[in-house]
């Protein structure tokens, strides 16, 4: 595992006028050294974090040596989204930031490393998201822009989902266990449940394996993380949107110099494949280099977690 190491940003404001004096940002570096190779900025998931490859890594069977993203030819930036718990990393006043802000302190953090352009960035969910606001604050920034089961706003039910959440983070007994075991009904879909557990009981607990599944998750994630983390990461989560300063998604887009990759999931029911879907039709009236790419899975949104070999076919068009 890399190390985590700290960068500082001082005197931030964020977008709604708050002013910090300081915000540390936790990030691991994989492969090659970031002034001699080109830089791969890989953003995290919801309840994820900068570790991407290795043993412990999320995404090490896409991520590392011989990989589709080689870490003998790259240079690998991963940060903590601020506030995801990450050293006990949490954020009080959470309310004060958006994604936009966290795409402003990760170019912020970028700058500071020496790292003027990118190569790619990519990102998974909500990273997907960060990553989409950091191409339309800084147009220029990434050769190639590669939003995963993400868009670059929270459709109305992705609001609606983490409006749920944000109940159940505030009035349940076992809050996050009880968000983990709902946000697993999003992040999965009806066929994958039948395909793994076909209706069979878990005989020691006398109750069904889907229950016994879903309980064992919601243990899992509280075991590591923590509530304020949660609630920051469900309202980010809810905050996404490069449109909010009042231009048009053409306007944006129309400046983004990037190759834009959107890879969707077939059968996803959080950033669904339809939303992505109209996103290109409508980048595609303006913008000759985005392409659309469709992972076919059972699995839903998690299947840029599980599908290794599809995101790999895919990805390898671009990382050759």
């Amino acid at each position: 595992m890399a190390v985590v190491k700290t960068i500082s940003i001082e005197d931030f404001t964020t977008d709604a006028g708050a002013v910090y004096k300081q915000i540390d940002l936790q990030y691991q570096q994989f492969g090659q050294a970031i002034d001699q190779a080109p830089v791969v900025l890989i953003n995290h998931s919801l309840t994820g974090d900068a570790n991407v490859t290795g043993p412990e890594g999320w995404w090490s069977e896409i991520v590392g040596p011989g990989c589709t993203i080689d870490t003998n030819h790259y240079a690998i930036i991963a940060f903590n989204i601020p506030g995801n718990g990450v050293n006990d990393n949490v954020l009080k006043n959470f309310e004060d930031f958006h994604t936009g802000d966290i795409a402003e302190i990760f170019y912020l953090s970028l700058k500071q490393l020496g790292i003027s352009k990118l190569f790619a960035i990519v990102g998974g969910s909500i990273g997907g998201g960060i990553a989409w606001e950091m191409a339309a604050l800084y147009p220029m920034l990434t050769e190639n822009l590669i939003p995963v089961a993400a868009d670059w706003k929270a459709s109305d039910w992705i609001i609606a989902n983490t409006f749920l959440q944000k109940r159940l983070l505030e009035n349940s007994s076992e809050p996050l266990k009880d968000a983990r075991i709902h946000a697993m009904l999003t992040y999965r879909t009806p066929a994958s449940f039948t395909a793994r557990f076909g209706r069979t009981i878990n005989k020691e607990k006398n109750i069904y394996n889907v229950e016994s599944w879903l309980l064992h998750h919601g243990d899992k994630l509280k075991s590591r993380f923590l509530l304020d983390a949660y609630k920051a990461m469900n309202f980010f989560l809810a905050s996404i949107s490069i449109t909010r300063n009042g231009k048009s998604f053409e306007q944006i887009l129309e400046n983004i110099s990037s190759n834009i990759h959107i890879i969707a999931i077939d059968s996803d029911l959080f950033f669904t494949a339809e939303e992505d879907k109209k996103t290109f039709e409508r980048g595609r009236k303006i913008k000759k280099n985005i392409f659309y790419h469709e992972i076919k899975s059972i699995h839903g949104h998690d299947a840029f977690l599980i599908e290794n070999a599809a995101v790999s076919k895919i990805l390898s068009g671009i990382f050759k």
